[in-house]
C-alpha cells in the first residue's frame, strides 16, 4: 500500500468515484463519508456513497445522506455503480470483510482502492493507496487531514465541517477519550472559526430518539447489568426479546456500553446483543486494560485500547459463559 498522499496531485482531476464504509455506519462513518465526497464533488468527481447495510436515523440529518446507496436494499444499482468506479475510498474499516455482503464484490473490483482508517492491523495488500494510523481521534479527523494536506482548506464548506465535527465527537466520547488529542481542538477551533454551529450537531446527535429507546436503556440498566467488583467488570447481555418489546432500530443501542463507566473502579464493560445473524459485543475500557487485543482474542474482532467490539456465532447464553471464562483469565490485568 503506497501512502495516502500519491493521490493528492491527482485529486482534481475528474474520476467516477465511490466511498464506501463499514456495516452499520456510525457518526464517524457516514461523517468521514460524506464529507470526503463533499470534497471530490467541488473537485470534479462523480461520487457515489454506497453503505454495505442500513443506518441510524440520528446520522440521516447529515447533509447528503439522502444520497446515500444501501447495498442490501439496492445491490443491482449499487454494483453497476462500482463496476464503473475508477477509484474506491474505503473510509474506517481496516479490511474488506467489514463491508459485510459487499466483501466478495469489493474483492473483485479493479480500480484504484485507497483506505482511511484509524484501526490497528489493517490488511495493507488489499489496498493500493492508504493511511491507517491508530493514534487518530477518527477517520473524519484523517479526512481534515487530507483536505489540508493537499491543499484544499479553501474547500472546507458548512456541509464539511457538520460531517467532520459529527464524526469526531461520536469518536472521542465527546472529547472525553485520550485520542481527543490537541490537534483535535485545532481541527475544531477551525471548524468554529468557519462558522460551524457545534450545539446544532449535538442536537442532531443525541437529542434525536423516541421515548422508547429512553424507556429501553432503563429496562437494561436495571435489569440486564451485572457488576463484577472483584473484576471492575460490568457485563450487560441483551436478549432479542428486549429489542422487540422496546422496538429496538438499528442505532438505538448506540452509546449504552459507555453507561456504566461511570461507576467508579470500573475498568472495563462489555455488552452484547442477540442480533438474528449473531451475537454483537462492544468493549470499553479504562486504564491500562486493552480492549483492542480482548476482543481479538476471545471474540474475533478488534478496534482500539480502549473502544473495541466483536461478534459470536454461540447462542446468548454460550457466548456470555465464554465472556465470564475470559474475564476471569484476565483477572489481574482488571484489577
Amino acid at each position: 500500500m503506497k501512502p495516502v498522499e500519491g493521490i493528492f496531485p491527482l485529486l482534481n482531476r475528474n474520476r467516477t468515484t465511490v466511498i464506501t464504509t463499514h456495516q452499520k455506519p456510525d457518526a464517524d462513518a457516514m461523517g468521514a463519508s460524506l464529507a470526503l465526497r463533499h470534497l471530490l464533488v467541488q473537485l470534479g468527481h462523480t461520487v457515489t456513497v454506497i453503505s454495505p447495510t442500513n443506518w441510524a436515523l440520528w446520522v440521516d440529518w447529515m447533509p447528503g445522506c439522502k444520497e446515500v446507496l444501501n447495498y442490501e436494499a439496492d445491490k443491482a444499482k449499487a454494483d453497476k455503480i462500482l463496476d464503473n468506479a475508477e477509484w474506491l475510498f474505503c473510509l474506517d474499516f481496516n479490511a474488506l470483510n467489514r463491508t459485510k455482503t459487499m466483501t466478495d464484490k469489493l474483492k473483485q473490483l479493479h480500480c484504484i482502492k485507497i483506505l482511511i482508517d484509524h484501526h490497528k492491523e489493517p490488511d495493507t495488500g488489499a489496498f493500493d493507496y492508504g493511511i491507517s494510523d491508530p493514534s487518530k481521534s477518527s477517520t473524519c479527523e484523517m479526512i481534515y487531514d487530507l483536505i489540508i494536506g493537499s491543499g484544499y482548506s479553501d474547500k472546507i464548506n458548512k456541509e464539511i465541517s457538520e460531517c467532520i465535527y459529527a464524526g469526531v465527537v461520536g469518536d472521542t466520547g465527546s472529547f472525553r477519550f485520550p485520542s481527543a488529542q490537541p490537534a483535535v481542538h485545532r481541527l475544531v477551533a477551525d471548524l468554529k472559526s468557519k462558522g460551524l454551529d457545534h450545539s446544532k450537531i449535538h442536537e442532531a446527535l443525541y437529542d434525536n430518539f423516541l421515548e422508547n429507546r429512553l424507556r429501553f436503556i432503563g429496562h437494561v440498566l436495571l435489569n440486564r447489568m451485572e457488576v463484577f467488583y472483584e473484576y471492575n467488570t460490568v457485563l450487560i447481555s441483551v436478549p432479542k426479546s428486549d429489542l422487540l418489546y422496546y422496538e429496538i432500530k438499528t442505532g438505538d443501542t448506540e452509546g449504552l456500553v459507555n453507561f456504566p463507566q461511570s461507576i467508579r473502579g470500573i475498568k472495563l464493560v462489555a455488552i452484547v446483543i442477540d442480533r438474528d445473524e449473531e451475537r454483537k459485543w462492544s468493549f470499553r475500557s479504562k486504564g491500562d486494560f486493552d480492549c483492542n487485543a480482548f476482543a481479538r482474542k476471545y471474540f474475533e474482532g478488534g478496534g482500539h485500547f480502549a473502544a473495541a467490539g466483536g461478534r459470536s456465532s454461540d447462542p446468548l447464553d454460550v457466548t456470555v459463559k465464554k465472556f465470564l471464562k475470559a474475564m476471569k483469565e484476565n483477572k489481574s490485568q482488571l484489577q
